[in-house]
């Protein structure tokens, strides 16, 4: 599966400042040092329903990430996924009557174009959950050989007990966990699981349904977790830097990705950091597939919406908050961007060197795009006030909101 073309980076003067972001698996600022190549992975779409708000303000928050590193002369290494079978999309096509991967083609498509048009840097790999499947099965093997996995009716489920460093990503106690289990795809009450809490790693075939050759398996399909942790550890390996998705992701399938991991491998842990980016609302509830709440960035884009407006909306809120959007959230962003675009354009205007450090020390701690985009404010407001005769300065503002920020002026 390809993923979308990149758009280029500018170049600063001097290096970015090393990355700071919030851990969750301890609950604190952790900084990064991830050597000359930083490892990343992203957990991707189910591609029935692209792009809304919440996905695009997470892929943002992780856009932010690749570009400090890069700014830091790293290069990087980024791995996506795409879940193109999976209960929620075979639902979704039964619903409107639509092949299954027709509807799984149409909607990656459509994000492409979305983070295409954002200006997101593409990943290194951009895998789908059925192209994964030939490296799935000998990893479920390999549990269940182990004794980490056991069938039940054919399904192949995985020990959470088989790893003791289980739930340490999320760090809640069973209760929790069970609750989130059952909200979030888990199948707590089914009989004659060993533990409530143990994910599917094989689902076995089912009538009208997809399934591909398990080999002593049997014929079937791959679990949500067991995808990601196949794909992540045959492009990045164990150890790598970020593991980043939303909030709603930390349990169960980070926990879980990561408890599959560690037991295949020996190794802990998984990810050197969890990074969780915080819900978008619309009309006081998470916006959701399934509660149809969505604002879709193709929506506005073709009603016009400068997709770069549509970016500075997003990084108007710290990627960790729950945060709300509204037609004002748009309006003040188109405004922005119309500030800064008339700033830029001057001939000359303050010096800018400073505000290129401002901007960087703001990201690498914990992504604080507010305090960057308040930053260039207020340099856009002091140029439009006519201080300053550095002829050099719009340029690199330009250069620097477009490399740090993502934001072309």
């Amino acid at each position: 599966m390809h993923a979308w073309p990149a758009s280029e980076v500018p170049a600063l003067p001097g290096r970015g400042r090393e990355l700071r972001l919030h851990d969750t698996a301890t609950g604190g600022l952790v900084t990064l040092d991830p050597g000359p190549v930083a490892r990343i992975y992203v957990c991707g779409i189910t591609p029935y329903d692209a792009t809304h708000m919440g996905h695009a303000a997470t892929y943002t928050a992780f856009d932010l990430v690749q570009r400090v590193w890069l700014d830091t002369k790293r290069q990087v290494h980024y791995v996506q996924n795409v879940t193109d079978v999976d209960d929620p999309l075979l639902v979704r096509a039964a619903e409107t009557g639509i092949d299954w991967t027709e509807l799984a083609e149409r909607e990656t498509a459509l994000f492409r174009e979305d983070m295409t048009a954002l200006r997101l840097l593409p990943p290194r790999h951009y895998i789908g959950a059925v192209e994964a499947i030939p490296g799935i099965v000998p990893l479920v093997e390999r549990l269940r050989d182990a004794g980490a996995a056991y069938e039940l009716d054919g399904d192949i489920y995985f020990s959470v007990e088989s790893d003791p460093d289980f739930g340490k990503v999320s760090g809640l106690d069973a209760a929790a966990m069970r609750h989130l289990s059952a909200e979030r795809g888990g199948d707590p009450d089914r009989p004659g699981k060993k533990n409530p809490l143990d994910p599917m790693l094989w689902m076995a075939a089912r009538d009208g349904e997809p399934s591909w050759d398990g080999g002593s398996l049997g014929a079937g399909r791959p679990g949500w977790h067991i995808e990601c942790v196949a794909i992540a550890l045959d492009h990045l390996g164990m150890g790598f830097d970020v593991q980043g998705g939303g909030s709603d992701l930390a349990f169960p399938h980070h926990e879980m990705g990561a408890s599959h991991a560690q037991v295949l491998t020996g190794e802990f842990p998984y990810a050197k950091a969890y990074v969780h980016a915080g819900m978008v609302a619309l009309h006081g509830e998470k916006m959701s597939k399934s509660k149809g709440n969505l604002v879709f960035v193709s929506k506005l884009r073709k009603d016009g919406v400068d997709p770069a407006a549509i970016r500075l909306a997003l990084l108007a809120h710290h990627y960790r908050a729950d945060w709300e959007w509204t037609d004002e959230v748009l309006t003040e962003a188109v405004a922005r961007l119309g500030r800064w675009r008339a700033a830029v354009s001057r001939p000359d205007g303050p010096s800018a060197d400073a505000l290129v450090e401002e901007i960087r020390a703001a990201l690498a701690d914990d992504l604080d795009a507010p305090a960057a985009l308040t930053a260039v404010d207020r340099w856009a407001a002091a140029q439009q006030a006519g201080g300053g005769t550095d002829t050099s300065a719009p340029g690199l503002v330009s250069r620097a909101v477009d490399a740090l920020l993502g934001v072309a002026l």
